[in-house]
């Protein structure tokens, strides 16, 4: 996140270093399921610390609900983003009780090692109860705001990517089951293994969406 913003609902917004946000916050990893829309999946060891500790750090004013993320435009080095199918930058959010949840966490690595350009350097969202569009990569900027952003998967396909993206095994891409996915690394002859509710993750985040339809909130 160099020269990277935090704005909006918060007690000390401005722009921060990678060295700002990373002080005083305790590096941990996390291995952590991690499960694609497109239905293969993978165990992943991240390097990072819990985003809660950043954004208490900012102060959340009373008010905000949600968290904007935004991530770097650098087309000279990102040929994709020459290809104007995305309205650059890419943009991703979470309720608020989301991203304050001890799982959320912002990865600055992963297999122990610094986190490579191709996997969201200098950081990255990662929130394992989520398909894997939600981890949103190289994050230049974090608003805080009353009102839920829009993003990017949402914006262009809004009938196949809901701004939850809870992992859910009940409800169906339109275009395939989400019941089952293919295990990276499973071996060959491995097959599919069942899908579990919040990717497995249901014990700590299903009273997050407690009485709230999951079908029309997918």
């Amino acid at each position: 996140m160099p020269a990277g913003v935090i704005d909006g609902m918060v007690d000390k917004p401005g722009t921060y270093d990678l060295a700002d946000v990373l002080k005083d916050q305790p590096i941990e990893e996390r291995i952590y399921r991690f499960r694609c829309v497109e239905a293969w999946s993978a165990i992943i060891p991240w390097n990072g610390f819990e985003l809660a500790g950043l954004l208490n750090r900012v102060g959340v004013q009373p008010g905000a609900k949600f968290v904007a993320f935004e991530t770097l435009v650098r087309p000279e080095e990102m040929p994709g983003q020459t290809s104007n199918f995305i309205e650059w930058p890419y943009r991703e959010g979470l309720r608020l009780d989301e991203a304050m949840h001890p799982l959320t966490i912002m990865a600055t690595g992963l297999y122990g090692e610094t986190l490579p350009n191709q996997n969201g350097a200098p950081i990255r969202l990662v929130v394992p109860w989520k398909y894997g569009f939600k981890s949103i990569k190289s994050i230049v900027r974090i608003s805080l705001t009353d009102v839920m952003p829009p993003t990017t998967w949402n914006m262009l396909q809004p009938n196949e990517y809901g701004f939850y993206a809870n992992v859910n095994p009940t409800v169906d891409h339109p275009r395939w089951s989400q019941a089952s996915e293919r295990r990276i690394g499973g071996g060959l002859f491995a097959g599919r293994q069942d899908t579990l509710m919040f990717n497995g993750y249901e014990a700590e985040v299903a009273s997050l969406y407690a009485g709230m339809d999951l079908v029309a909130n997918y």
